[in-house]
């Protein structure tokens, strides 16, 4: 049993991210199984703080990124849209270089909300932020919440 509505495409995910801040940043999805999806990003000057330390706001983007794409999974892409609602991390180790990774799974899969754990982890597994990702999920034609 799969929580996936969409097949998985990682290729088409990557592809997905030309010409985007997910291109800035080196964002790489990497796995993905019946539960989770698994993006990685670079930690380096382009994802850096003044300090030399992995920027929040860059693991946000990724967090985001992971699960906005896990989203899309849980849905039909051919009557409805996803868009994030709340973001909200907890930075609690910092990471000076190398790839930090990231894994989404689903806390709830709702008609018209989707809440998602992020977890991201430096090159030797230490975790390194939580984030939670509130989606939105929108038939189209319709404005999202707020607009």
């Amino acid at each position: 049993m799969t929580l996936w509505r969409t097949e998985p495409n990682l290729d088409q995910f990557n592809e997905a991210q030309k010409n985007t801040i997910g291109e800035v940043l080196d964002i790489r999805f990497e796995a993905v199984d019946a539960e989770s999806l698994t993006a990685s990003m670079a930690v380096d000057h382009r994802t850096h703080q003044p300090y030399g330390l992995l920027h929040g706001g860059a693991s946000v983007v990724l967090a985001e990124t992971l699960g906005s794409m896990a989203s899309y999974l849980c849905i039909d892409p051919s009557t409805h849209y996803c868009v994030g609602l709340e973001v909200n991390a907890n930075h609690v180790r910092g990471v000076r270089s190398g790839r930090v990774t990231g894994v989404a799974r689903a806390v709830h899969i709702g008609r018209t909300t989707h809440v998602w754990d992020i977890r991201l982890s430096d090159e030797r597994g230490k975790l390194n932020c939580i984030s939670r990702l509130t989606v939105a999920v929108v038939p189209l034609g319709e404005n999202p919440p707020g607009r």
